[in-house]
């Protein structure tokens, strides 16, 4: 990807050779070829394919379902905007009437759409996510640095980095329920069991690699640390952090893919608003068009996932300080 950025960056076509020609047609051809194998090799083998909601969908019907789910977005838009709109019309009527009257304001209450449940899922999986690595990096730096801490911490790391979301939900579930009672809560609590069961399913791989990569900092720089007389913190910031950055982010992006799944399979589970919840709702609705939707929410997943992880590798690529080393 980045090498791909900084290639179309150097982009003039007017003097480039047969061997950049060549350059380009690995990198725009073969993909492009991949992708219409797929399409293909889809479109074929749907046909073959008989469900008891009927055939399953190729992408020319995915396709169509795409457009009906923005087309639904559009529509419940304007909905929310006309109520809105009518609300404040009756208001300013009233107050015209009365000026000491009591206008009240409702909250539309429409149905989510599709992009509506993918902005909650993504808002869930940052915020669980962000709440990981706020844990998993200090306590990675920490433990990597002590042998003492690390032969206490491990056991526990290795005891819960295998748990299945499956069996921490209920847990977190009843746990959040007895302790999140507020009668004007901050959070709603679906919002809190998802975000919690992602933290705690996605937090081992960035507390492990930012360990190992701690614990692997060449003698070199510790020495000089040394020589130096570097403070703890000093130490952390201008040795420890810089070194391991390589291993943190190879942590990052695992914890990141982790997060991802598991937030679509807690909210398939506990009926929290978000993708999962889409597709659970559309597999029990039923209709012809389930199969369709449910794909497009498929390759939604798939495309979100991608472009999270593209994303860290760019932030990767700017932080380390290896210019020349080669991400991918």
């Amino acid at each position: 990807m980045n090498a791909t950025l900084t290639w179309l960056k150097q982009f003039n076509a007017l003097e480039w050779s047969r061997a950049q020609w060549g350059d380009l047609a690995q990198r725009l051809l073969f993909p492009a070829l991949g992708l219409v194998a797929f399409l293909a090799l889809w479109h074929i083998g749907a046909q073959q394919i008989n469900t008891s909601l009927g055939t399953f969908p190729g992408p020319i019907e995915v396709s169509e379902q795409w457009s009906n789910l923005v087309g639904e977005h559009r529509t419940e838009r304007q909905r929310r905007t006309d109520f809105y709109e009518r609300q404040e019309q009756r208001n300013a009527a009233l107050l015209a009437q009365n000026p000491d009257a009591e206008v009240r304001w409702r909250d539309f209450s429409g149905r989510p759409t599709f992009f509506d449940q993918t902005i909650t899922s993504l808002w869930t999986v940052l915020s669980g996510f962000g709440l990981a690595t706020l844990i998993a990096i200090p306590l990675g730096i920490v433990v990597g640095l002590s042998q003492t801490l690390y032969r206490t911490f491990n056991p526990l790391i290795q005891l819960f980095k295998p748990v299945s979301p499956l069996a921490w939900l209920p847990l977190v579930t009843l746990v959040v329920s007895a302790l999140y009672v507020s009668n004007d809560p901050m959070f709603s609590r679906s919002f809190l069991i998802s975000m919690i069961t992602v933290t705690l399913c996605s937090l081992w791989p960035t507390l492990i690699n930012t360990a190992v990569g701690v614990s692997s900092i060449d003698r070199d720089l510790l020495n000089v640390s040394r020589v130096l007389r570097l403070g703890w913190f000093t130490h952390v910031r201008k040795i420890v952090i810089p070194s391991a950055i390589p291993a943190m982010f190879t942590g990052l992006r695992l914890s990141l893919g982790i997060a991802w799944m598991v937030l679509i399979a807690a909210e398939m589970l506990a009926q929290n608003p978000g993708l999962g919840k889409f597709v659970w709702d559309e597999f029990q609705n039923g209709s012809s068009n389930s199969l369709g939707r449910i794909c497009v929410a498929v390759l939604m997943i798939g495309f979100i996932g991608y472009m999270l992880d593209r994303i860290m590798l760019l932030l990767q690529t700017k932080l380390n300080w290896d210019k020349s080393a080669e991400i991918r």
